[in-house]
């Protein structure tokens, strides 16, 4: 029994880190293209963790939590704003760290990948115990 609730928690975890991951390139590709056209670094960790926020809600409810994705209706509207709570969570972080990296002189292309890490683990934890509590495997 216990190998069973194990295995389904590491398969939701698993496809979660390949939705992460899809978001990831959505959020970093224009984090990137942002900085290259010139954009102040906290503005484009913020615009582009935004623009991650969307791609990432489309994949989890569609191939993460599948089972436990509300139907449209006001059950829906609730997860979705849930949803959207964790990610300002995880864009608070991102921006805070990325902004007081860049105003200490440090590389923001450095300092991403360490928002990214700690928001990915904040996000996950509030999406899998709250957001779609109860999810299927």
């Amino acid at each position: 029994m216990l190998g069973v609730a194990l295995r389904a928690v590491n398969s939701t975890f698993l496809r979660y880190v390949a939705a992460s991951g899809v978001a990831l390139c959505a959020d970093m590709g224009s984090f990137l293209v942002l900085l290259h056209l010139g954009m102040a670094a906290m503005a484009a960790a913020a615009l582009s963790y935004s623009l991650g926020i969307l791609v990432h809600w489309l994949v989890s409810s569609r191939g993460v939590f599948t089972a436990s994705t509300a139907a449209p209706g006001p059950r829906r509207t609730r997860q979705k704003a849930l949803f959207a709570g964790s990610a300002l969570v995880g864009l608070a972080l991102t921006s805070v760290i990325v902004g007081s990296a860049a105003a200490a002189g440090i590389d923001p292309r450095l300092a991403k990948p360490v928002a990214v890490a700690v928001s990915f683990l904040v996000t996950w934890g509030l999406r899998n115990r709250v957001v779609f509590a109860g999810h299927d495997a």
